[in-house]
């Protein structure tokens, strides 16, 4: 039997044995924006899903001068009386405003990533609640919007709006652990425990004493731990060590893995590393689609079975294509052993000529004047990027972050990367997938479809970041409908299984043996009429068996 949503903790990496889970049934509506209240007829929603994939008809839920009404009751249990209560959201796209017994509680921008608020002072005094979630989405593109269109078609796809990832409450004592910062190395792990100033953390049978200090501007609490006969994370062997830190009244359970991730000259050429070691990414592009819930799967096992379906064919590395998933994603990742490379979500406008055609014929370079240079745009981008990293931080198997992809949004390349190396110096960063590189980047990052994979070997290591894509287009298997979409067209199964073994072993095996550092096939699953998927959109099919 598959797992409910709301039977999930949805944060894995910082856990507390209190929590309620608001999924489920919530009232919907769409009103305009000058309205007040409910309106006398709402729907039935079930959260965490967007609305378009419940509730036929809608391919855009709200214009400028509407919004989307989600409304629900709760009562907060007995023994929470006394603590402070925690509301946490994973993401609505594109913004949001929160009511808390009709009192107006906070507001986020943006429609990817988690926010929270603290309701302990807007709660009335009776036993039971009412939270209303006010969303709009007009597909602002100055927001990141990934890759939703309102005429989905080709590698466009069905836009999502609304609420799409769990709401949950949190019961927190007054003075308590907001958020963690792990990093490691091959024999040792820092924790740093933000909200307190001390407290113990108890890791395999020992007592370490939390000590107070300063980060990134912040008071927290501190400890250093040398790891005796380290075990370290591969996507081959992930193995993970759990701990618990206890602070006054408050107490969270987490876990972190031994890696890094360097850049080395080994073997004649510049290569990436997974602890010291020489890695080869192989890996396939992940769109994060599913054909009954749009961004969100039917149930949270449905991560497990994508990647293990992946590990079967071989494969090591997730491309996660600019969206940023669910974090029981990331935990799956971590526990059974996939690397992830991580995209920023893109705002701002696509060109199909500039963004893709030119490049396609070679012309790689961008002048300043065709860079997207709307100031809110950049902020807005920017403050995301930030908060991804903030978001995912911790998690082992996230390795390398992508920035821009095919100059999608694209503006100062070499600033990003700078930015995001102070964020985080711990991973690999793509400044510039596919084309349009400047002048920064931790690799050479190549796009090729449509012809033969030949690259030559720079200074910096050489990633094949996009490539394949064959289309194969299953009878009476779920698909987008208009026409079936991919970069090379394959009559059946058996010769899909043919053409990419060919492909792996004429192209890619020489590349890697020359070293090639990682490469990523599109792609996973189909996706609406995108058909060059390792498995159908309903996953119900894996259309290879192997691969090399």
């Amino acid at each position: 039997m598959m797992t409910k949503w709301k039977d999930v903790y949805p944060r894995p990496q910082l856990v507390r044995d209190k929590w309620l889970s608001l999924d489920g049934e919530w009232t919907f509506s769409v009103k305009k924006t000058n309205e007040a209240g409910l309106p006398s007829k709402p729907k039935t929603i079930n959260v965490p899903f967007c609305p378009e994939s419940m509730l036929s008809g809608l391919n855009r839920i709200t214009r400028d001068d509407e919004c989307m009404l989600y409304g629900r009751s709760f009562t907060v249990p007995e023994d929470w009386k006394g603590m402070r209560l925690i509301l946490h959201i994973g993401a609505v796209d594109q913004t949001a405003k929160v009511y808390i017994d009709g009192k107006y509680v906070g507001a986020h921008e943006g429609g990817y990533l988690p926010f929270s608020f603290d309701i302990t002072d807007k709660l009335k005094e009776d036993d039971l609640h009412s939270v209303i979630v006010e969303a709009q989405d007009s597909l602002d593109h100055k927001y990141p919007w990934g890759k939703q269109k309102y005429k989905n078609g080709g590698m466009w796809y069905t836009p999502v709006s609304g609420i799409w990832k769990s709401v949950w409450l949190e019961p927190v004592p007054e003075k308590h652990i907001t958020s963690l910062r792990i990093d490691t190395g091959l024999d040792w792990v820092e924790i740093k425990a933000f909200g307190i100033e001390d407290g113990s953390l108890e890791f395999c049978g020992k007592t370490y004493e939390l000590t107070e200090v300063t980060a990134n501007g912040r008071p927290c609490a501190s400890v250093h731990i040398d790891v005796e006969d380290p075990k370290l994370w591969t996507p081959e062997e992930p193995n993970l060590y759990e701990f618990t830190i206890t602070s006054g009244d408050d107490v969270i359970s987490s876990y972190f893995a031994l890696r890094t991730l360097t850049v080395e000259y080994k073997g004649g050429c510049t290569r990436l590393c997974l602890n010291g070691i020489p890695y080869f990414f192989n890996g396939v592009l992940d769109q994060g689609y599913w054909h009954d819930g749009i961004y969100t799967p039917s149930s949270p096992d449905k991560f497990a079975e994508d990647i293990l379906a992946m590990k079967s064919l071989g494969y090591n590395t997730l491309r996660k294509h600019i969206k940023v998933e669910h974090e029981i994603f990331y935990y799956e990742c971590d526990r059974l052993g996939m690397a992830v490379f991580q995209d920023m979500v893109n705002n701002s406008d696509y060109s199909f000529m500039h963004d893709s055609v030119f490049p396609m014929i070679g012309r790689n370079k961008l002048d300043d004047k065709e860079l997207h240079d709307d100031l809110e745009s950049r902020r807005l981008f920017l403050e995301a990027m930030e908060e991804t990293v903030e978001n995912l931080y911790n998690h082992p198997s996230v390795c390398y972050w992508t920035i821009f992809n095919e100059g999608w949004g694209q503006f100062d390349a070499d600033a990003a990367y700078d930015r995001l190396k102070e964020l985080d110096s711990s991973r690999f960063v793509d400044s510039t997938s596919g084309w349009f590189w400047q002048n920064k980047s931790d690799v050479d990052s190549y796009h090729v479809y449509f012809k033969k994979v030949d690259l030559e070997m720079g200074s910096r290591p050489l990633v094949l970041s996009e490539f394949g894509g064959y289309a194969c287009k299953l009878p009476g298997y779920y698909y987008g409908g208009r026409r079936a979409y991919g970069y090379r067209k394959c009559a059946d199964r058996a010769a899909l299984e043919n053409d990419i073994r060919r492909l792996y072993k004429e192209e890619i095996a020489p590349l890697q043996a020359r070293g090639l550092s990682a490469a990523i096939y599109t792609q996973l699953s189909d996706v609406e009429d995108e058909t060059n998927g390792l498995l159908t959109y309903d996953r119900e099919i894996k259309k290879v068996e192997k691969i090399m």
